[in-house]
């Protein structure tokens, strides 16, 4: 039986897990004697790690916001001396690394971090590793941690990223796809209208920690509006009980949705979300064609997010010292702004792979069945592994 490894970073619940399941649900619909394994390699090390790195992770973006901007900035999103001094110190999880490809023997890896890629990119420098390796990128940029050159296939974000892997890091048309962010297949797309002469139905989405940050604004609407709201609260217990207590009707307070088909069901139901950029839910936000107002934003990754975002005209930023209400309704009733976004929603579909499950699930098989491109001459080989002719 062949066998794919998924490799996401830590076990908290992210868009690196979110996307796994959804390639691996995408394999599951057309195969069934393909084995899938998704491991978290700082759990297989030592799960005590994890569960330190995975709490001072949060809390260093809680409580010192503004120091990780900068460090994520300086180590991860920049091809510095500093950031590659930083990765050559992990001999430690290469060691790791190349204990879990002896035990799997996979026949695909599929990375959605940056950092298991990077491992096995230097594992392929130094020829340790054979297997073919996938990136599967999970927000619209990539940040200086991924391997590039010596990692055979990628599926891309965005048409841009494509140019620059081909042109920058001289990878083979064949072996990139733009996908973008990749969405389950449970989370089905929709192409009828909103808005159609009803009270508007609003989704406040901020993650798993719940939406916190946005009570000032929830309590503005707690007597009334005109909108019913649906708020999910993720794991935040005390917001939901919150919303609860106040019995109001047109605020609908929501635990936490395992169920894609719920949250498919939901997404189907409203007509607009309120989020942050985290590069999932928005993704699966275009993939309905919903308006999407963004209200805080992350230090890191969900800031250069919010940078493209905004640059193709897919988002709306909402201003916090302004009342929520006026500035949803005035966008939402303003026809040439709201033309506008559907034309960048548009032009950004028209730029990703479309029925990108399938096509995705018809790549990978490919790749298992050994018929998919392979850099074959000196010349590409040299490309992909940065290589010069003697």
């Amino acid at each position: 039986m062949k066998k794919i490894l998924f490799l996401p970073f830590l076990q908290m619940r992210s868009g690196h897990h979110q996307v796994a399941e959804a390639l691996m649900d995408c394999i599951k619909e057309t195969r069934a004697d393909i084995e899938m394994k998704k491991v978290d390699l700082l759990s297989y090390s030592n799960p005590h790690i994890e569960k330190l790195v995975t709490k001072s992770y949060l809390n260093w973006i809680r409580y010192a916001p503004a120091t990780y901007n900068l460090a994520y900035k300086t180590l991860f999103n920049k091809e510095t001396e500093k950031s590659r001094s930083f990765k050559v110190r992990h001999y430690f999880f290469l060691k790791k690394m190349k204990q879990l490809l002896l035990e799997e023997e996979p026949d695909l890896i599929v990375c959605t971090h940056g950092f298991p890629s990077y491992l096995l990119s230097e594992l392929k420098r130094q020829g340790e590793c054979e297997a073919p390796v996938m990136n599967a990128y999970t927000d619209f940029f990539v940040n200086s941690v991924w391997g590039r050159e010596e990692i055979e296939y990628h599926l891309l974000p965005t048409p841009e990223l494509k140019r620059e892997y081909g042109k920058r890091y001289r990878i083979a048309e064949q072996r990139m796809m733009v996908t973008g962010i990749p969405v389950h297949h449970q989370i089905t797309a929709t192409t009828g209208s909103r808005l159609a002469g009803r009270r508007p139905k609003i989704l406040m989405a901020g993650g798993n920690s719940g939406l916190g940050c946005m009570m000032k604004q929830l309590e503005a609407f707690k007597k009334s509006s005109p909108f019913d709201l649906y708020v999910l609260c993720g794991n935040n217990d005390a917001l939901y009980e919150e919303l609860q207590s106040w019995n109001a009707d047109h605020i609908n307070p929501l635990p936490y949705l395992s169920s894609r088909e719920e949250m498919n069901e939901l997404y189907d139901e409203v007509d607009v979300i309120v989020t942050k950029p985290g590069g999932v839910t928005i993704s699966e936000a275009l993939h309905k064609k919903l308006p999407i107002f963004v209200q805080s934003v992350l230090p890191g990754q969900e800031e250069i997010n919010m940078r493209y975002l905004r640059e193709k005209g897919l988002v709306f930023k909402l201003n916090q010292d302004h009342s929520l209400e006026q500035e949803l309704l005035g966008i939402l009733m303003n026809r040439e702004t709201m033309d506008q976004w559907k034309t960048s929603i548009h032009l950004y579909q028209n730029g990703i792979e479309s029925e990108a499950p399938r096509k995705i699930a018809e790549f990978m098989n490919s790749i298992i069945e050994g018929t998919a491109h392979m850099p074959s001459s000196f010349e590409e080989r040299a490309g992909v592994y940065g290589l010069a002719r003697a």
